[in-house]
């Protein structure tokens, strides 16, 4: 599928990918193998960071959320791995545990604000 919008929701074991736009959401979840709490720079991690990034393609802007650092974790090893999917990330945000409903909910009330901003002249100007 192929959407303007995405949210990402992680944490150390799973990830949910939604992918939108105005009358569709596309849902993945990605597991992680690992069985570690907090994530390292093991196989399994490059593994789950490469199958969220696989899951973004077709999208334009993705909003990351999520309990922890998995979040910055995945955004730093995309700025090294996977530049094209890091120039997409457009804010990482905490968030407990949401449902994909209210996930979606959340990123779109997120975007909405985010496209005014951008499409406002007097906060772009500097």
């Amino acid at each position: 599928m192929s959407t303007y919008h995405a949210v990402v929701w992680l944490d150390h074991s799973e990830a949910h990918v939604l992918m939108f736009d105005r009358e569709h959401v596309e849902a993945q979840r990605i597991k992680s193998r690992s069985h570690h709490k907090h994530q390292g720079k093991s196989s399994d991690d490059v593994a789950y960071f490469a199958a969220i990034a696989t899951a973004l393609g077709g999208t334009h802007e993705v909003l990351l959320t999520g309990p922890g650092l998995t979040r910055n974790a995945f955004r730093d090893w995309c700025q090294l791995h996977q530049k094209a999917v890091a120039a997409l990330i457009v804010d990482s945000l905490s968030a407990d545990h949401p449902s994909d409903p209210q996930l979606v909910a959340l990123a779109r009330q997120y975007f909405k604000k985010f496209d005014q901003r951008a499409a406002d002249p007097a906060t772009t100007a500097a």
